[in-house]
This record gives C-alpha cells, sequence and structure tokens, in this order.
C-alpha cells in the first residue's frame, strides 16, 4: 500500500471540522473492533515503493489507548497528523514515509487488545486512524506494547528491507509499564499458537531486525513514574524517549525520525522541541535516543 501522496490542504478541510469533536465523534463508534483492523483477520500490512515514492520508509505508531492515553490519537486526529507529515514531508524529513497507525491495550482483558492500520502516504492513513476504537479499556497498570512488535516482526513486508536492506520505524507511545507477552495471548489476539516460547527480549530482537524501536514515554495526567522510566530504559535501553507534554508528542516523534535519517542537525532539532514546550531533561534524552 501507500501510493497516494499527503495533501495538506486536503488534510486541512477533514481536520479543521474536528476542533470541537469529542473523541467518540471522530473515533469509530460501534463498541468493537473494526473487522479490517483485527490482527486474526490479516496475514501481511505491506510498505511498498511506487512511481511517486520510490524508496518508502515504513513507520508504524501505535498507540496506547486505554484509559486518559486515548487523549493521544485524540490530539493526533485534530492537528499532530498534520503537523507531523507536514515536517516529515514538506520538510524533508524523511523520503517517502508510509505511516500505519496501530492501537495497543491489555491482551489479557481488553476485547481489543490490538488494532492494526495499513501502511499509506497518503490522507488514507487519517481514515486508518479514525477507524480505531477507543476501548478505553486495561484491567491493570501494565499494558501489552509489545503486541505490535510481534506483528512488525511477522506479519509485515516491505520493500525498504527487501530491496534496501533499510530498517523502518516501529514507535510506541505510553505510559505505562509493559505487559510481558505470553503465548496464550498471541493466540488470544493473532489467532495462532507460537512454534515456541514467547519471551519479550526475543519479540523485541525479532522486530529489531527490520526496525528501528522507538518507546515515547508521555503522561498526559501528570508526572512519570520513576519506575516506569527504569522500567522501560530496561527494555530499550536509550531507545525510550521521555515527554513532559503530551501535545508535543508530533514534534518529538518527527524529531526523532528525522535524526536519525540524518535530514536534521541537532541545532535544528534542539529549537523545534524548544519552541514546541519541551523541558531541558527531555530535550536531552529524546537527543541521545534519537540521533
Amino acid at each position: 500500500m501507500g501510493y497516494s501522496s499527503w495533501s495538506d490542504t486536503a488534510y486541512r478541510e477533514v481536520s479543521s471540522a474536528r476542533s470541537t469533536a469529542t473523541s467518540a465523534e471522530i473515533f469509530r463508534g460501534e463498541k468493537s473492533i473494526d473487522p479490517l483492523m483485527d490482527p486474526r483477520k490479516l496475514r501481511v500490512r505491506e510498505a511498498r515503493d511506487s512511481e511517486h515514492h520510490p524508496e518508502s520508509v515504513p513507520i508504524i505508531v501505535a498507540f496506547d489507548v486505554t484509559g486518559s492515553m486515548g487523549s493521544i490519537p485524540t490530539l493526533f486526529a485534530k492537528t499532530a497528523l498534520g503537523a507531523l507529515m507536514a515536517r516529515l514531508t514538506e520538510q524533508g524529513w524523511v523520503k517517502d514515509p508510509q505511516v500505519l497507525f496501530a492501537a495497543i491495550g491489555d491482551a489479557v482483558s481488553d476485547r481489543a487488545p490490538l488494532q492494526i492500520g495499513q501502511f499509506e502516504s497518503g490522507l488514507e492513513m487519517d481514515q486508518w486512524l479514525t477507524r480505531i476504537w477507543l476501548e478505553s479499556g486495561g484491567g491493570d497498570a501494565p499494558e501489552s506494547y509489545l503486541l505490535p512488535h510481534w506483528f512488525a516482526a511477522r506479519h509485515t513486508a516491505t520493500d525498504a528491507w527487501e530491496q534496501r536492506r533499510r530498517k523502518g520505524y516501529l514507535i510506541t507511545i505510553g505510559d505505562a509499564p509493559n505487559k510481558p507477552l505470553s503465548a496464550a495471548q498471541i493466540h488470544r489476539v493473532f489467532g495462532y499458537a507460537p512454534s515456541g516460547p514467547v519471551r519479550d527480549e526475543d519479540v523485541i530482537a525479532a522486530a529489531a531486525e527490520r526496525y528501528h524501536l522507538l518507546h515515547v514515554l508521555v503522561s498526559p495526567s501528570g508526572p512519570l513514574s520513576p519506575e516506569v522510566v527504569q522500567h522501560w530504559r530496561g527494555l530499550l535501553g536509550d531507545r525510550v524517549l521521555t515527554l513532559n507534554r503530551a501535545d508535543a508528542v508530533c514534534e518529538l516523534i518527527g524529531v526523532a525520525l528525522g535524526l536519525r535519517e540524518g535530514r536534521l542537525t541537532r541545532p535544528d532539532a534542539v529549537a523545534v522541541l524548544q519552541q514546541a514546550g519541551v523541558g531541558p531533561a527531555s530535550i536531552e534524552q529524546a537527543l541521545a535516543g534519537a540521533g
């Protein structure tokens, strides 16, 4: 997928009507997963080159949609998606980005623990974004953040990797600790039994073979817990980015991608984050993890 092109004008026409809309008015109204986003019904999601996008870069953005974290995809639907794509395309921070949106919940207690969109280059990505059901579940604090890693490693095919051996990006966004995966959870979410034991370190390593991994720790309702930060650094090391304000998430993601693609200088990255109101500590951590 991903054969169309991004149009900021077309996006503004779609998003302008959402400025006063509630999350319930923007996202999927039925209290169930959209069948097109059900992991049990998909085999593979493809990010392919095209005439207009000859060097496609696959980017998976996976939101925690439990509890107050549902405010992040709402922010994207109203303004942040347009701001992010303007950075990536108009300012050239990523050549030929193809973005897939996913939603994360709890693999034990939620009805829709994982929702998967499609890689898109144009306004279609907004259509996948707003197909997400904001279940607002999560039976306890840890959420199943590694479900997108399992998906990325086993259910994606990209020309970036197959033809150029270039990694894509997998960015997860949340505020809670990770819930360890199990074979039973994989069977429940994807509909098949894994062939061997399921260990978090192996799931992460498999995804990292074809994707640069980043986790954005952001708390919409207060300061981040030091224990949660330490937990994530134990899983991903310096690939964990902390954010002191939720409305700057698109700038943080854009800077992380632009730095890794070599299309953004560190002074410019600092200026972007400062303008977005990101604090000095978060800027330092972002540059360490994203550069």
